[in-house]
């Protein structure tokens, strides 16, 4: 099973950062006036895709940002990058939207743990992206809201199609109809947000907990669980659970559940992971 070596300079854009010891890969945006996402940016998210579907040693994701503004305003994801739009027809707008659509429903279903890690503004694109991962961490800075109908146009990167599932139809309308920022404790209440944490120091220390856990699961029985829960969403009951049964012999079948049953009964360090097979999906 050697594994081909993991290539991150198709990432460049997203300024990466691997943590073997960790299973950590960690995205620090950087680019732009203010992490606004262009083409560029597209690229480079989906060559971060065909990496994560193709290599199991990343076994979680986190994307954060340093970037503050000159007048000293922290910045996550500021939107998407209208400005390179200029001059294009609408045919040429419509596709390239549509191409964003495409690719947060692909970030959504990464077969491994994903987190965010938002300090600052989270406008736009940047708050749809934080439907694309499993689990949000934001610092008391962090500002979150959907401009978009303002501009005359509406959150079209899965936002109209995924917010109300997330945080309810009341709190979608309110956000993409009259364009109000939410700070981060309110985006906690309403749960957009999962965790509020004091600072980004404070946020990678969580991420760092997190991945250290993740080292000791299957990433096998972690990628299945992951697709059956997404998959079983707004399923009938029976759908679901026929769901839940093909993913939990996926288990079975891979060998996984046999590794677990043996490691159970043996005598391991505090910590120390199951020999688990590679990602079988």
């Amino acid at each position: 099973y050697p594994a081909r070596p993991m290539d991150l300079q198709p990432l460049a854009a997203l300024h990466p950062t691997f943590d073997p010891a960790r299973g950590l890969l960690l995205l620090e945006l950087e680019h732009g006036k203010a992490n606004e996402i262009g083409s560029a940016e597209l690229d480079a998210f989906a060559a971060l895709c065909d990496l994560l579907e193709a290599h199991d040693e990343v076994r979680c994701l986190c994307t954060t940002s340093r970037r503050v503004s000159a007048r000293g305003t922290p910045i996550f994801i500021s939107g998407a990058n209208v400005s390179e739009r200029v001059g294009w027809s609408d045919e040429r707008v419509m596709e390239h939207v549509g191409r964003q659509r495409a690719l947060m429903h692909r970030l959504r279903h990464l077969p491994l743990f994903t987190t965010t890690l938002c300090h600052g503004v989270t406008l736009g694109w940047g708050a749809e992206f934080v439907l694309t991962v499993d689990y949000c961490l934001a610092t008391p800075g962090a500002r979150f809201g959907l401009p978009e109908t303002g501009l005359g146009i509406l959150p079209g990167a899965r936002g109209t199609a995924e917010l109300a599932l997330q945080i309810g139809p009341a709190q979608a309308l309110r956000l993409g109809c009259t364009g109000e920022e939410l700070d981060a404790s309110e985006a906690l209440r309403i749960g957009l947000v999962h965790e509020v944490v004091a600072d980004l120091d404070a946020g990678l220390a969580r991420v760092h907990a997190l991945a250290t856990r993740l080292l000791t699961r299957s990433p096998t029985a972690v990628a299945a669980y992951k697709r059956g829960l997404l998959a079983a969403l707004g399923r009938p009951g029976e759908e679901r659970l026929a769901i839940e049964r093909a993913a939990y012999e996926h288990c079975i079948t891979t060998g996984e559940a046999a590794i677990g049953r043996a490691a159970f009964s043996a005598r391991r360090a505090p910590g120390e992971a199951p020999p688990w097979g590679p990602r079988r999906l």
